[in-house]
């Protein structure tokens, strides 16, 4: 596969993961602009969850129906005219729309983007074109916050969503140019119910945990929506297995590879998901940083994402999947519970040096087990995959925040007073015992499994074969 289209691709994503993000420290400006409290207006950062879960389910359905070019360079398209309705929004009820039609847009781009390499990859290339598309999920969430802090405290909030305007036009002319054309299937009719109670299963259960996590509503309403999303989870369970063709395929988890990739991924994200909470607020908090200060320092897990891309394939092809995940997860585990003990006295060369290594490890876990979930999907397979796995990205993520949330909760309610700095060392803590948690799922797979993608077994014959022979 051509280089430019990984890049083309990860742009995009960066372009969406990273104004996931980077609205976090705008919230204050943003609120008194349009009349509200920075609490009511984290309802924002819920609507793009919500839609993102919501419409997740249906983008491989439609890449198949209509081709997934077309539906990626669409989706771009609506995450334009999203940003642009960001910007010139003067209240509560439109910026809240203007979101949730920023995630529809968000909603799909990741999937697709990944349909798009799945199906135009040979296997052997798929690590490399994967380490390229993971950089924007490791790097948007990093640098959102102090872009966000810088644009908004120079210039003006409002360029926090144009921006997206000129990347998403330069994106939408060189996908047209670039992406290959991918043949359209022939899908069967989409699944409706299905649709609508994945939707309510997703989207009750993120809008939940965002609403525990971030509180702009009582918590009685977050732990109803969690509440409805687990009810309509099993009764999408029920439905799914009677179903010809589900909108969210639960046979793919008979394929042993998907299994371990999804389930391991999904708790490594849930750690993931935390960090990006805790480390600006304990910095902010603990150590007195201002956010742009704060931001600077977190950035530095960005640098370790993007070596990795470097180096995953000869990497892969040495260890295989399953050393690769299982070193990757428990040296992700042990940075992050070395967060738990920065203080202002240590000194920040220790700190950025910790969280580049940090950053590095997990780059090497998501590009190995983002690969390895395709490494035994058919090409039929894929689109179905492809939603499945990103909307179990969305879960954990906001699984994440909320747990770092309540760890926090939990330890102000025990010592009845503000958030402390020894809080934020348990939470991480607790945080780098549930990361260890996701070397589970592969200790058990084989060690060539996904070989066709690592060429792991290649280079054990070769190392295997005499000189000469």
């Amino acid at each position: 596969m051509n280089r430019i289209v990984p890049l083309i691709l990860a742009i995009a994503l960066f372009m969406e993961q990273m104004d996931s993000t980077v609205i976090s420290t705008s919230l204050p400006a943003i609120a008194q602009d349009i009349g509200v409290g920075p609490i009511t207006l984290k309802l924002a950062l819920t609507s793009y969850m919500v839609a993102l879960a919501i419409f997740i389910p249906l983008s491989g359905w439609m890449a198949d129906r209509f081709g997934a070019k077309r539906i990626f360079r669409a989706a771009i398209l609506v995450f334009i005219v999203g940003s642009v309705l960001c910007a010139i929004s003067n209240s509560l009820i439109a910026f809240v729309l203007s979101r949730f039609l920023q995630g529809m847009g968000g909603a799909m781009m990741t999937p697709v983007a990944r349909l798009v390499l799945v199906r135009g990859a040979p296997r052997s290339e798929l690590v490399s074109a994967m380490a390229l598309l993971t950089i924007p999920a490791l790097v948007g969430p990093l640098a959102g916050p102090p872009l966000g802090g810088f644009i908004t405290t120079y210039f003006s909030w409002h360029w926090i969503f144009l921006i997206n305007v000129p990347v998403g036009i330069a994106g939408y002319v060189l996908s047209g140019i670039y992406l290959p054309e991918m043949e359209r299937r022939n899908p069967p009719p989409v699944d409706i119910l299905g649709f609508v109670l994945g939707g309510i299963a997703a989207s009750g259960i993120v809008f939940g945990l965002s609403v525990i996590s971030l509180p702009a509503l009582p918590t009685a309403i977050g732990f109803a929506s969690v509440s409805a999303g687990i009810a309509a989870t099993f009764l999408y369970i029920v439905h799914a297995r009677r179903h010809p063709a589900p909108v969210l395929d639960l046979k793919l988890f008979t394929n042993s590879a998907f299994r371990a990739a999804t389930i391991g991924g999904t708790i490594f994200r849930i750690s993931v998901g935390a960090i990006p909470f805790l480390m600006p607020l304990m910095l902010q908090i603990g150590f007195g940083l201002n956010p742009f200060q704060s931001g600077l320092i977190t950035f530095v897990g960005a640098v370790g994402a993007i070596t990795t891309k470097f180096l995953a394939r000869r990497v892969l092809a040495f260890a295989g999947f399953r050393t690769t995940l299982i070193v990757a997860a428990v040296v992700g585990a042990l940075m992050t519970f070395a967060n738990g003990f920065f203080t202002p006295a240590t000194p920040y060369l220790v700190m950025i040096s910790i969280l580049l290594i940090a950053g590095f490890a997990r780059s090497f876990f998501f590009t190995s087990v983002n690969a390895l979930s395709f490494a035994d999907i058919d090409d039929a397979d894929a689109s179905k995959a492809t939603s499945m796995s990103a909307v179990m990205q969305q879960i954990s993520l906001a699984l994440g925040v909320a747990v770092a949330g309540a760890i926090l909760e939990i330890e102000t309610a025990i010592s009845g007073g503000p958030l402390s700095l020894e809080d934020f060392h348990i939470a991480f803590m607790v945080i780098a015992a549930a990361n260890l948690l996701a070397t589970l799922p592969f200790l058990t797979m084989a060690k060539n499994a996904g070989a066709s993608v690592s060429g792991h077994r290649l280079q054990m014959r070769e190392a295997e074969t005499p000189a000469g022979k």
